[in-house]
């Protein structure tokens, strides 16, 4: 016999860091915890994303793609000249 409902438990996990100044902004460092997932040999960004609408932050995680890197150093080098 197939259970009628099926309940996932999900815990709350709290990380607290500190801003610290620099400049005219603020840095902060990301927990390990975070990062299990990723790949280590491989460089990521992470996105920052604000919903309005509940008030909250979410951080995503993309592979940086090497190229785009590339791309952009030129750009800046025939700027210079």
């Amino acid at each position: 016999m197939t259970p009628l409902v099926t309940l996932t438990v999900v815990s709350m996990v709290d990380f607290r860091r500190k801003m610290y100044k620099r400049g005219s902004s603020y840095e902060t460092t990301l927990p390990m915890p975070l990062l299990f997932a990723l790949d280590s040999s491989k460089k990521h960004d992470v996105i920052f994303r604000f919903d309005s609408s509940t008030q909250r932050w979410y951080l995503a995680f993309e592979e940086r793609e090497e190229n785009v890197k590339i791309e952009k150093q030129k750009s800046r080098k025939k700027s210079r000249k």
